[in-house]
């Protein structure tokens, strides 16, 4: 392994400069991208970075996004390129470490500033780094040398993280061991006596639901260091945590409890001191394989009150969810089973929403109802599934309706009474049956239940929107793009309705830049509308022109369009109104 690859926390400091720099500054996109590609990186997921994960994770495409219609990550990576260079020669060109986003491929590399000779350094991960046994070798230059002082910190640290994997090893032999002696006992046990204990087990009429086909991923938490700003990062996550109805928080670290098996479904949120003075790192890893999932630093003014809440929603929406990182990890090394399993397969179908996928996510649910599951997640997206099949025209199941999502959503709020994810349901499905004043009501307690998932608070705002109560909607609903450094399309189409219909034309116009490469009837309105008040005619009529020739049908009656979407009759008048205005002729 080459000598001078930068550790972790020299390349976490290296995007911290470049994020906050005057070149990348103008330009929100590109700061986006490259934080979600550095992180993604340095977390082990450098397989991941591809056009159609970039697209969906960063620019909220949709699971049909096409690359060949869509150049919207082409595009932003060569203008991400041109800016690294524009960095590296301006107010970058005295860092130690230069991030590189090589052309053909979207790793970033990163190699060391003031050495003429070197090329860019292949993409290592942390762990790569902590367990290497190679002996360093003398640095090539003074920012080498730089980069090699932080060796010692990382050498103890590597030592520590050996010695608790060997205590986790040595825990799951005794597991293997006893699962070993179980399995001989059972082989040697008498047929009828197996038999007469299976059968007093499962209850008459029912299918046993073992209490492991429920279990959720757990995380807990560990300060390392005894400064303020770690325990105040620390207890902010775990109130954040405890919202998340999608794995179990555990209060305690386990790894100092002798007794306490060490699970592959089991995380770490490891908070300790930054490189930088005042700063905090956050590590996601998993607690068996050691493997860091996400690590973000978090700069001394990101640590006050306000900003903290928002830093940590963003981290905690992009991991804890059945979307998010941690999920992802289980899905990648197939250690899902169960109702983690289930929940996978629905996340399969929102990316790829197929016939096929559907029913797959659909038949797993149903198992562990039938079962009477004592999870609120299972009746939650059955009646989610349900809508699905009535609002995609999905075959199954054949007697899908708005009530019988709508009974089942009401028993997983029965199941769960604090869980956020029932509560969305319910209010989703009675919005589906024509009850706004209900749908609000449980919208706005699935958001007060965690106001850390972003997703909560986009889907309350968006709801609110189609309430027609405009005003409460638009600070929910930008606090969640804001918050967000990856989040869907909907999002912001969502906070154009908002900011439109209470006159704020600049925030509306701001939102709709996010729609720009995505080829939808209402989100080319919404662009169209926007180049209307701006007064950019050109841009108005190639818009214009553009809905016309690939939407005629929304072009002839834009009104119908937003109708039976179920928009707000004050919405619709004032939508159609102004599209007329903008230039959208019928073109009939």
């Amino acid at each position: 392994m080459p000598h001078n690859r930068p550790a972790a926390p020299a390349v976490l400091d290296a995007l911290k400069r470049t994020l906050a720099s005057e070149t990348f500054g103008r330009s929100e996109r590109a700061r986006k991208l490259l934080r979600y590609l550095v992180e993604q990186e340095q977390a082990g997921h450098a397989d991941r970075l591809k056009g159609f994960t970039i697209a969906i994770d960063v620019f909220g495409r949709d699971a049909d996004f096409d690359s060949s219609a869509d150049a919207v990550v082409r595009v932003q990576a060569r203008r991400l390129r041109e800016l690294l260079k524009q960095y590296a020669e301006t107010e970058g060109a005295d860092d130690p470490i230069r991030i590189v986003i090589a052309r053909g491929s979207y790793v970033p590399t990163y190699e060391i500033a003031d050495t003429l000779e070197a090329a860019p350094l292949p993409a290592i991960s942390r762990r790569e780094q902590a367990t290497s046994t190679q002996p360093p070798k003398q640095p090539a230059s003074t920012a080498a040398a730089a980069i090699d002082t932080a060796v010692p910190a990382a050498a103890l640290a590597a030592e520590a993280r050996v010695m608790r994997h060997l205590r986790y090893f040595w825990a799951a032999m005794t597991v293997v061991i006893a699962m070993l002696g179980f399995v001989i006992f059972r082989m040697h046990a008498a047929p009828g006596e197996i038999a007469m204990k299976d059968a007093s087990s499962t209850p008459t009429g029912s299918i046993a639901i073992p209490a492991k086909a429920l279990a959720l991923p757990t995380v807990y938490i560990k300060p390392r260091g005894e400064s303020a700003d770690i325990a105040r990062v620390a207890a902010v996550l775990r109130t954040g945590l405890s919202g998340f109805d999608t794995i179990g928080l555990i209060a305690r670290d386990p790894s100092t409890d002798a007794d306490t098996i060490i699970s592959p479904l089991q995380f770490v949120f490891e908070v300790s001191p930054g490189s930088m003075a005042g700063s905090v790192t956050i590590d996601l890893e998993n607690s068996v394989s050691g493997r860091v999932l996400l690590s973000r630093v978090l700069a001394p003014e990101e640590l006050d009150a306000d900003a903290l809440d928002n830093h940590i929603a963003d981290l905690l929406s992009a991991t804890i969810p059945v979307s998010g990182a941690l999920y992802g990890y289980l899905d990648q090394n197939r250690l899902a089973s169960g109702l983690v399993e289930c929940l996978l397969l629905n996340n399969h179908y929102y990316l790829d929403p197929t016939p096929q996928k559907h029913e797959a996510a659909y038949r797993c649910f149903s198992r562990l109802a039938d079962g009477e599951a004592k999870s609120p997640l299972v009746y939650a997206e059955l009646a989610v599934l349900v809508l699905k099949s009535v609002t995609e025209g999905h075959r199954y199941p054949r007697d899908a309706s708005p009530n019988q999502a709508l009974t089942l959503a009401h028993r997983a709020v029965l199941t769960g009474p604090n869980s956020p994810c029932a509560h969305r349901a319910y209010g989703f499905a009675n919005s589906r049956v024509g009850d706004p004043t209900e749908a609000i009501r449980f919208m706005r307690k699935a958001y007060e239940l965690n106001t850390y998932d972003l997703s909560m608070a986009a889907a309350y705002g968006y709801v609110l929107v189609f309430s027609g109560n405009y005003q409460t909607a638009a600070p929910i609903i930008e606090r969640a793009v804001e918050a967000s450094s990856a989040h869907p399309g909907w999002w912001d189409y969502a906070l154009f309705l908002a900011e439109f219909m209470i006159g704020d034309t600049d925030r509306a116009s701001r939102a709709t830049e996010a729609l720009m490469s995505t080829k939808k009837a209402h989100y080319l309105a919404a662009r169209l509308i926007a180049a209307g008040n701006a007064g950019n005619a050109g841009l108005a009529d190639s818009l214009a022109n553009e809905i016309v020739t690939d939407f005629p049908s929304f072009a002839a009656d834009p009104r119908q369009f937003f109708e039976t979407a179920k928009y707000p009759s004050d919405l619709v008048d004032r939508l159609v109104t102004t599209l007329r205005a903008s230039g959208l002729a019928d073109p009939s």
